[in-house]
């Protein structure tokens, strides 16, 4: 069975929305990756690459990771709709 991909053939919904609040922070995905790992998240740059990319699929536990980081909701990384910063 093939793996749903978007509508332009990504692997993700997230690819522009992650590199867009990763350079909102000033984060390289070097020190994002770092982020991620101090806050127990086994992502390294490769996979921010990889995202970012959207050659890989992104997990729900590496969603609620980069919600996290960024403070962001699920709508926001997934839609691009609702707040971007949660109160």
């Amino acid at each position: 069975m093939p793996k749903p991909r978007t509508p332009d053939g990504g692997k993700n919904l997230i690819s522009r929305r992650l590199a867009k609040l990763r350079q909102q922070h000033n984060m390289s995905q070097r020190f994002l990756a770092y982020q991620l790992q101090l806050n127990g998240y086994d992502m390294d740059k490769n996979v921010i690459t990889r995202i970012e990319t959207n050659k890989r699929y992104v997990t729900d536990v590496e969603l609620k990771a980069l919600t996290e980081i960024f403070h962001v909701s699920y709508e926001y990384l997934i839609d691009g709709e609702g707040e971007e910063e949660e109160p």
